[in-house]
């Protein structure tokens, strides 16, 4: 007869889940992957916590639902059903910051009677929602179905939550870096083209003998005339494409008014 007695060298639960949040907290190490992460997370899902398949809907930055992962194609059909009914206990638990379970849509399911029809098509029979939140701020939900009934005890409800929490933080300290790193390069940028445009304003003042306030005058005159970026105008003052005194005619050689 086969052997069907666990391996002793198989790894324990306990050794399961040290070794999946051990996996993300790599991830966030090397080069930030969203994609590989959330796969990471619903396949650690999936193995520690004893569901048929799992995904992650986040909310997407116009306010709308995005399913961003699953583990099957049947569990994708059933989270874009979802969202696209706005119906389920995963969109309950969006709007909630709850958990939402249902250990039975067949018995239980009338509360979601879109969603039920399209998980039985499906195949799933239960489903749970876990959030994806800090600090009040819900960003999405752990989507966990199964293809026969059964409820999440506290443990495994719990080990869920911490799957989530750990995504969540994650997720959201990629998008403060991503917003500092946008923040950054415009500063950079500003900071750049402020001296490009000193740069061009030297020019022109020595060009057409004027004062720095006249020679910034003409080149920001002569950028609204030709509907062209004052940044742009001065890069061209300072490269030596510019027709100089196209900018500086429009401007007549004379002090600016006095206060």
């Amino acid at each position: 007869m086969p052997d069907h007695s666990p391996r002793a060298d198989a790894p324990t639960r306990e050794q399961r889940v040290s070794r999946t949040f051990v996996a993300l907290a790599d991830s966030l190490v090397d080069e930030f992957d969203i994609a590989e992460f959330l796969d990471l997370l619903t396949t650690g899902a999936v193995d520690l916590l004893s569901v048929a398949a799992a995904g992650v809907i986040l909310r997407a930055p116009g306010g709308g639902l995005e399913v961003l992962s699953s583990t099957s194609r049947q569990a994708d059909l059933l989270e874009q059903f979802a969202v696209q009914v706005d119906d389920g206990p995963c969109i309950d638990c969006v709007r909630s910051g709850v958990a939402v379970t249902c250990a039975d849509l067949d018995t239980d399911g009338w509360r979601w009677p879109r969603y039920t029809a399209g998980a039985q098509e499906c195949g799933f029979r239960c489903a749970h929602a876990i959030p994806m939140r800090l600090r009040g701020e819900t960003i999405g939900v752990l989507s966990l179905l199964g293809t026969e009934p059964g409820a999440l005890d506290d443990e495994r409800l719990g080990l869920g939550q911490a799957l989530a929490d750990v995504t969540t933080i994650a997720i959201l300290q990629h998008r403060a870096i991503e917003l500092g790193d946008r923040l950054s390069t415009q500063l950079r940028t500003a900071l750049d083209s402020r001296v490009v445009i000193e740069q061009a304003k030297g020019i022109l003042a020595q060009r057409g003998a004027l004062s720095m306030d006249e020679s910034f005058a003409a080149l920001r005159g002569y950028a609204r005339s030709h509907s062209q970026r004052l940044a742009a105008v001065a890069g061209a003052v300072v490269a030596g494409t510019a027709d100089l005194d196209a900018i500086l005619i429009p401007g007549p050689r004379r002090s600016m008014p006095q206060a």
